[in-house]
């Protein structure tokens, strides 16, 4: 592994950043799964339909909704996420943030949109989840 001090390290799999350095860097409050975020982000992945995330988030992927609901919390664990981060202010509730942490989910949230969240990770090196089909 590599690392050039300004970007993420990299491996023979691509880029490894772990969700801790992604929340310092984008400015994220955590609201689940502390103890987790030293998971490595392998990739991104944006969707806000259930369904599709169900079937393209990846084992790693940092997942960016605006959903908030305990739903995606059953999402995140069946894909083996590394995290989710949800955009435009939207706040998870007590039971969403108290199934997480039963998980061991983290939850991650910002005032920015979904757009600009996910141009910021591009921008830290972070590819979408096609890279790893290549």
């Amino acid at each position: 592994m590599t690392n050039d001090q300004t970007g993420p390290l990299i491996s023979e799999k691509g880029p490894v950043m772990k969700l801790e350095t992604l929340a310092r860097q984008l400015g994220l409050t955590v609201h689940a799964g502390r103890d987790a975020l030293d998971r490595e982000v392998t990739s991104g992945y944006a969707a806000d339909l259930l369904s599709c995330a169900m079937a393209k988030a990846r084992a790693g992927s940092v997942w960016v909704t605006l959903q908030g609901h305990s739903n995606i919390v059953a999402v995140a664990s069946l894909t083996e996420a590394a995290g989710i981060i949800i955009t435009e202010g939207v706040q998870p509730d007590d039971a969403t943030i108290n199934k997480a942490q039963e998980e061991g989910v983290p939850i991650l949230t910002t005032e920015l949109t979904t757009f600009t969240v996910v141009g910021r990770l591009y921008e830290l090196g972070v590819p979408g989840v096609e890279s790893l089909d290549e």
